[in-house]
């Protein structure tokens, strides 16, 4: 389980996936049958950053004993 902090602070999400399009970060919410629910939960300078910041994400699942992660995005 791993709990997300979103960049503006306003939002804390339980996310089933992380991925990088471009400058920005999505979390995957939920799945139904017709329909998807993503939300952007940062945006950064470049693409680059934006993948620095998934390999700390990682890193920090990597690293966690229990069963739920947190996580806080970067403001840059």
């Amino acid at each position: 389980m791993l709990w997300v902090l979103a960049q503006n602070k306003k939002s804390l999400m339980n996310v089933r996936d992380v991925s990088v399009k471009g400058k920005h970060i999505v979390g995957f919410i939920e799945n139904s049958l017709l329909d998807q629910w993503n939300k952007n939960i940062g945006t950064y300078e470049s693409s680059e950053r934006a993948l620095e910041v998934l390999e700390e994400i990682f890193s920090r699942i990597e690293e966690c004993t229990g069963a739920a992660v947190t996580y806080s995005m970067p403001q840059r």
